[in-house]
């Protein structure tokens, strides 16, 4: 029998495809099935009513990858651990998928399974509590889908009760000081470049670092960006972004910033005034690709890359530093520039039309200046203090 990761992917596909599963587990005499006869899928057993609810998110690469992990753990616990269909899960047993992620178990954790695949592995590691809460906020957006579509009849995690943590959402720690984020700028300046190869990757990892840096983008929305998006509008520039959950927004494009941009397109050769007809990608393949856009994957591994590499270069010097920056990501730099435009006297709300955050309070976890500010106004007084006082308090 194929897993029910198998069996999910081929049904994502844009053909229909037949599978031979057994009766108790694809879900068509599930016992939470609607028997109301007015379904709104074409949907007559379990993995196509999920395919139908992940063909939602087509247009959504990011959402639906992470999505369909969700699920493919799901299914894979349901038919491995409970011996039923997900049309047949009850509340029990979801409150027992919830305790499971948390702690899987060595079966589950297995390094000796590939990371690719129909059984490949689907856990690095037993979630944290935040990973619990969106793993089963997506499974229970799942089942509300397939109720409101006349599939199942009910929601078993509806009645689930949200637990308060009873803490304030702590501060954004994963970000560069000013003095790392030099040191990285000063570190990739030093690459060789004497190479064709050297001089093509050395100028794209310089514009893809001030690129993110400069304006908070995401990775998949720096690969969809365009010159087509660059707006100049009352003597500035702007960027038009399409961003997660297909909520758009401008954001400002620094004079630095565009003279990088204008410093890569002559390399890739390319004019330094953008006509309107210009769709050239903002970040180009090594070769210079005029037309098509890199996957946000690329650009992940195009940062990764620099990171690692400015580790190595400071691991004899400072390990810690080079710890840090080794678990640098593209994200990392989304969180280093609210940081760095909070850190400047950035307007907070204009760092959330920046960053296009929905809350306020969520842009306010960048304000570490005040942190600062608050630790030496307290600790002044203690300056002429010796080590030894503290010591033995």
């Amino acid at each position: 029998m194929a897993s029910p990761a198998a069996l999910v992917r081929a049904a994502t596909a844009p053909r229909a495809v037949e599978f031979a599963t057994p009766k108790l587990l694809d879900g068509r005499d599930g016992s939470n099935r609607s028997r109301s006869g007015s379904c709104q899928l074409n949907a007559t057993n379990d993995i196509e009513a999920v395919s139908a609810w992940l063909a939602e998110y087509a247009e959504a690469p990011h959402t639906l990858r992470s999505y369909r992990k969700e699920v493919e753990r799901l299914l894979l616990w349901a038919t491995r651990s409970r011996g039923k269909a997900l049309s047949s899960l009850t509340r029990e047993d979801l409150l027992a998928y919830e305790a499971f992620l948390s702690d899987p178990g060595d079966e589950w954790l297995n390094p000796a399974l590939p990371r690719h695949g129909s059984n490949r592995r689907l856990f690095e590691r037993a979630l944290a509590p935040g990973s619990v809460r969106h793993a089963m906020g997506i499974v229970s957006g799942l089942f509300g889908y397939l109720v409101a579509a006349g599939y199942l009849a009910g929601n078993p995690l509806a009645l689930r009760r949200r637990r308060k943590s009873g803490r304030k959402a702590a501060k954004v720690e994963r970000y560069l000081d000013h003095a790392t984020w030099q040191f990285v700028l000063d570190f990739v300046e030093s690459w060789p470049r004497e190479m064709i190869r050297e001089r093509q990757h050395f100028e794209r990892v310089r514009w893809v670092l001030r690129l993110l840096h400069g304006t908070g983008l995401r990775a998949s929305e720096a690969a969809k960006a365009r010159a087509t998006h660059l707006m100049f509008r009352r003597g500035n520039w702007w960027l038009r972004v399409l961003g997660k959950g297909d909520v758009e927004g401008d954001v400002p494009v620094g004079a630095e910033l565009m003279q990088a941009y204008v410093r890569y397109r002559a390399f890739c050769g390319l004019p330094a005034l953008i006509s309107p007809d210009d769709a050239s990608p903002l970040v180009m393949s090594i070769a210079g690709n005029h037309d098509a856009c890199l996957t946000s994957t690329a650009i992940y591994l195009i940062v990764k890359d620099v990171f690692l590499r400015a580790a190595e270069a400071r691991d004899a010097d400072d390990p810690a530093a080079a710890a840090v920056l080794r678990r640098v990501s593209t994200h990392w730099l989304r969180h280093t520039a609210a940081t760095h435009q909070a850190d400047t006297g950035t307007d907070l709300r204009f760092i959330q039309k920046n960053l296009r955050h929905a809350s306020l309070e969520t842009t306010a976890l960048y304000l570490h200046a005040e942190d600062d500010r608050r630790h030496q106004a307290t600790t002044r007084g203690n300056d002429h203090l010796p080590a030894a006082r503290f010591a033995d308090a």
